[in-house]
């Protein structure tokens, strides 16, 4: 590892990820034009985000930052695949990895992986219909849509909230810090899908103001501390989302994991780590 490398690994062990990350999140809500439009307009030039693709196209017209980064699309802009099976790419962004979950792990990069159990939260019998299944990790970054879709249509069981650290979710932080996307702060979502459970895990990075999904708003805990709700029809009402509809979003933006079960998806042929996809195209069947 270069010494550029090194450093930037070591200054993110010893920042204070959420103090970061709220201050952050105060600035990315800010509505002084003189101030959000500034950041917008650098933020659109620095990253070279294609506005052409946006309902509003003009960057200063968002009330703040995290409206502009969580902006919607031009109706069209992501059309979803319609091959019969086609399990569809939750967002915007470069897969990670993807492949098959052994032993319990999933890979993170060479010499890495995690275990399903702890990115789920530590519940042995949830983590047990994924085990010997498949997984895809998709890296947004930040110039792609922060919104993400379901890759099948599918009921909600339950929703996780993991506390964790905050550390940056780009490739060299994965290749070096070890059990990455099972130390950071996430939300998992488990849902009873045509091809059995099927999870789609939000991980928090470093800066990541906040996560949301479309039916309980922004996860903000008041407490640091792992929390499950639960939505069968016992505890509350089901909530069914079809496939390609918004499940959630990343206000400032990160890595969304889709787990299944065992024989229940082959990944298209043609993705490997690195490949660069976009929501709604094929992820695999």
């Amino acid at each position: 590892m270069k010494m550029k490398e090194r450093l930037f690994i070591l200054s993110q062990y010893l920042t204070p990820h959420h103090l970061l990350s709220r201050l952050i999140g105060c600035a990315a809500e800010c509505r002084a034009p003189w101030f959000k439009n500034r950041l917008i307009t650098w933020f659109a030039k620095q990253y070279q985000v294609d506005m052409s693709e946006a309902q509003v196209e003009e960057p200063t017209a968002y009330e703040h930052f995290n409206a502009f980064f969580t902006r919607a699309l031009k109706d069209g802009a992501r059309p979803l695949d319609n091959q019969p099976g086609a399990v569809l790419c939750p967002a915007d962004g470069a897969v990670s990895q993807l492949g098959r979950i052994e032993h319990g792990r999933i890979f993170q990069a060479k010499g890495h992986s995690y275990s399903v159990t702890e990115l789920l939260g530590g519940d042995s019998d949830r983590a047990a219909p994924f085990m010997g299944g498949d997984f895809a990790t998709v890296y947004l970054s930040p110039k792609d849509y922060h919104r993400v879709h379901m890759p099948l249509a599918g009921t909600l069981r339950e929703m996780i909230y993991v506390p964790g650290r905050l550390f940056s979710v780009n490739q060299t932080t994965a290749e070096n810090v070890p059990e990455l996307f099972a130390r950071n702060e996430r939300v998992a979502c488990v849902f009873d899908t045509e091809r059995g459970p099927m999870a789609v895990v939000l991980v928090g990075a470093m800066i990541v103001a906040s996560i949301e999904t479309v039916w309980a708003g922004l996860i903000t805990p008041p407490k640091r501390e792992l929390k499950t709700v639960r939505y069968d029809e016992a505890a509350r009402a089901p909530i069914s989302l079809e496939k390609g509809a918004e499940l959630g979003r990343f206000k400032l933006g990160s890595t969304a994991i889709v787990l299944f079960g065992p024989a229940q998806v082959q990944w298209a042929a043609e993705l490997g780590a690195n490949s660069p996809v976009r929501m709604g195209q094929l992820l695999g069947n």
